[in-house]
């Protein structure tokens, strides 16, 4: 099976035999899981030809593709379940066709023949969505709306510090074409090298540091989409009192209300300083009491990354058997060295203690614990492709909670993935970290690893995904932090929002998009 279609990276970055033999004994020592023989990726069948392609206006042809790999490319994301199919060459909701708009003219075009033709769309930016976000269950003829030529740095704003970015924008490159203006939006999700700025804002995502302006939500000032029914744009404010806010209706819609084509988003110079440190803690509980010190402390670090001691052994962050807190501070003008000690004192006063600290250089610089855990944290959606290879089990899964009830969810949804694991895999391991932090809670986030019985690895995910989900739920938390409702959340998103907001919801839809064409299935319907 191609690579492009089911792999995160480029061709030329799939696991080869020698990778695969090299990390077979790392992935066995580390997760306890015994690893198999690595499994070979399978052809993919064929499709059948696209029904939507005979019937397109003469405007579009251009911008179709019916390709069978491109087609199957865009029926998976890059869950662990899109992962294990993907490589087995089972798509089995593949799109019809693939249209490419290269400008919002054409977004308008597409539209008007979708609601006309009565043709589902999933709009499509890099495709990294581990939700079921951008697969087409169920629908009839779906058509992928793949905005990769909606690309580049449309203007920058200095005195406002805000840039205009267009939709199929990768992170990467928003960050080069940021960089001769001494900007940069400092946000950057696991999936910054194959996601996108429309993707961040239909989604709600989150970057990896840990508090300040955390989700792309607080990085927004204004965006621009296509609806079946006109043009919507918001004015770019500062702030505003002037009723609900039109960007927040369409930040996290994924797709089922508009097609995002650009935003406006707020930058930042490049900091000047940068201060890093490792700190071991005796136990998640106490490292998490740390965090909410710092995050009420007033002094907003830009990282404090907990883990619990299985995954800091596992990471190569602490090998002591203590969870670790990776913490940073930045500046944009003013030297860390006060701001750094009171972070130290307020850690030690919390039962922590000190592994490495120091000032970062640009470039580096960083210790070696932090740098273990940030090395890891970049290349885990590689990793995890070794991983399914060879027969492992592996998801992630994340949520977000107030600081009265995050011990008791941490523990509760541990003991109940654990069980599930123990009855569906017969063992594995749960590890958990904090994400992100508030003042008023934390995000914990979830790894499992476990053995899979290979042909029978898609049930097994169902059920260790619903312990977890149901867990989540009783405990008070959310379903979901930053990695969106999708398809796979449906279930537990319908039952967290409030029956009267779910209503309200449709009708905009409705409104939005009467011919319900965009993205049937996620969120509504």
């Amino acid at each position: 099976m191609s690579y492009a279609v089911w792999g995160w990276g480029a061709p030329d970055e799939a696991p080869t035999a020698a990778d695969l033999a090299a990390v077979a004994p790392v992935v066995q020592e580390a997760t306890g899981v015994a690893v198999q023989a690595p499994e070979a990726p399978r052809p993919a069948p064929g499709l059948p030809p696209s029904r939507r392609l005979a019937g397109l206006p003469p405007s579009l042809r251009a911008l179709a593709s019916d390709d069978p790999v491109d087609r199957a490319r865009h029926g998976l994301g890059r869950s662990y379940r899109d992962v294990v199919r993907g490589l087995r060459g089972d798509v089995p909701h593949a799109p019809d066709l693939v249209l490419r708009p290269r400008d919002e003219a054409d977004v308008a075009a597409v539209l008007d023949w979708a609601s006309e033709a009565g043709a589902p769309l999933v709009p499509f930016g890099g495709g990294t969505s581990v939700v079921g976000g951008v697969e087409p269950v169920g629908l009839d003829a779906p058509v992928s709306l793949d905005l990769q030529r909606l690309t580049g740095l449309v203007e920058v704003d200095a005195a406002s510090r805000a840039v205009q970015l267009r939709a199929g924008t990768l992170g990467p490159d928003a960050e080069r074409a940021l960089r001769p203006h001494g900007l940069t939006l400092r946000f950057y999700p696991q999936s910054f090298e194959r996601s996108t700025v429309g993707g961040w804002v239909a989604t709600r995502a989150a970057g990896h540091f840990s508090t300040g302006p955390v989700h792309v939500d607080d990085l927004v000032e204004s965006v621009r989409a296509v609806t079946p029914v006109g043009l919507w744009e918001s004015r770019r404010l500062p702030g505003s009192g002037a009723g609900p806010s039109p960007d927040r209706a369409l930040l996290g819609s994924e797709g089922t209300l508009g097609v995002v084509t650009s935003a406006w988003l707020r930058a930042q110079p490049r900091p000047a300083h940068r201060w890093a440190a490792t700190l071991a803690a005796p136990d998640l509980a106490t490292g998490a009491a740390a965090v909410r010190a710092l995050v009420q402390s007033g002094l907003r670090p830009a990282t404090t990354r907990l883990v619990d001691a299985r995954e800091s052994a596992l990471t190569g962050t602490l090998a002591t058997g203590e969870a670790a807190l990776v913490l940073g501070l930045e500046s944009l003008h003013a030297p860390l060295d006060h701001d750094a000690a009171t972070a130290l004192e307020v850690c030690r006063d919390a039962g922590l203690r000190v592994v490495e600290s120091g000032a970062v250089a640009s470039g580096g610089g960083r210790g070696a614990s932090a740098e273990a855990w940030r090395s890891t944290f970049v290349r885990a959606p590689y990793l995890r492709e070794s991983l399914v290879l060879l027969g492992v089990l592996v998801e992630t899964f994340e949520t977000a909670v107030t600081w009265d009830r995050l011990d008791a969810l941490v523990a509760d949804v541990t003991a109940a993935v654990t069980d599930a694991l123990a009855r569906v895999c017969g063992g594995g391991t749960v590890t958990c970290r904090l994400t992100h932090a508030y003042p008023d809670g934390a995000a914990p986030y979830f790894t499992v690893t476990a053995p899979a019985r290979r042909g029978a690895e898609l049930a097994q995910w169902a059920e260790v995904k619903a312990a977890g989900a149901e867990a989540l739920a009783a405990a008070g938390g959310t379903i979901t932090h930053h990695h969106a409702v999708g398809r796979d959340h449906r279930p537990w998103y319908d039952a967290q929002r409030p029956a009267p907001f779910a209503a309200a919801l449709a009708a905009g839809k409705r409104a939005l998009d009467p011919a319900g064409v965009l993205n049937p299935g996620v969120l509504l319907g």
